[in-house]
């Protein structure tokens, strides 16, 4: 089976030049997991390692999951396919009208529901963050986070849960103010579909 970061690749889902992340930070890197995602099959082998740790958790008892939830727009394809290699359902959070992620169309958790957010690329853990707070409030309770790309800068503060990633990369995250490549003139392009807030 090919690695993920190999895959990424394949799928010209790796982007090297001057962004403006989701987050506000910049960087010389761009996960644009969509691309990898159009390729059912390199989907399910991207997500494949993680599946396989999750499973192993789970089968230890040191994880529990009863459902799987992406915060959209990345994490709706992730989740989907670790929902289905793991056998549970998933579904997404995605933000309303006002920009605050919510629960919407139906979808509905259980007091006590485990719950793992499954996102395409973790910076900041921000998006995984605010899913969590919203199912919290519902009821649910978080047991871990998992991702294709885990590309968190050293140094950067640990997610609330245990993480569960295909990859780790390592990629320049800047404050603005520090952005090497903004010192150096280089415009910054925003390929991502959130607003910057």
């Amino acid at each position: 089976m090919k690695e993920a970061l190999e895959l990424l690749r394949e799928s010209e889902a790796m982007l090297e030049g001057h962004f403006l992340l989701s987050s506000g930070r910049h960087s010389d890197k761009y996960f644009q997991c969509a691309r990898l995602f159009q390729y059912p099959d390199r989907a399910a082998a991207a997500i494949a390692p993680v599946a396989k740790q999750i499973r192993a958790a789970m089968a230890s008892g040191s994880l529990a999951v009863d459902a799987v939830v992406g915060p959209a727009i990345g994490g709706i394809v992730a989740a989907y396919e670790l929902g289905r290699q793991l056998g549970l359902p998933a579904f997404f959070t995605e933000r309303d009208e006002s920009g605050n992620m919510s629960l919407r169309r139906g979808f509905e958790v259980r007091t006590g529901e485990k719950i793992l957010i499954c996102e395409d690329v973790i910076t900041t853990g921000r998006s995984s963050g605010e899913s969590a707070m919203v199912l919290k409030a519902l009821g649910a309770e978080i047991t871990a986070v998992a991702c294709v790309v885990d590309r968190r800068a050293p140094g950067a503060e640990d997610l609330a849960w245990p993480l569960y990633a295909a990859c780790k990369v390592s990629a320049a995250n800047w404050d603005p103010a520090d952005c090497e490549l903004c010192k150096k003139g280089v415009p910054a392009v925003k390929p991502g579909s959130r607003k910057v807030f």
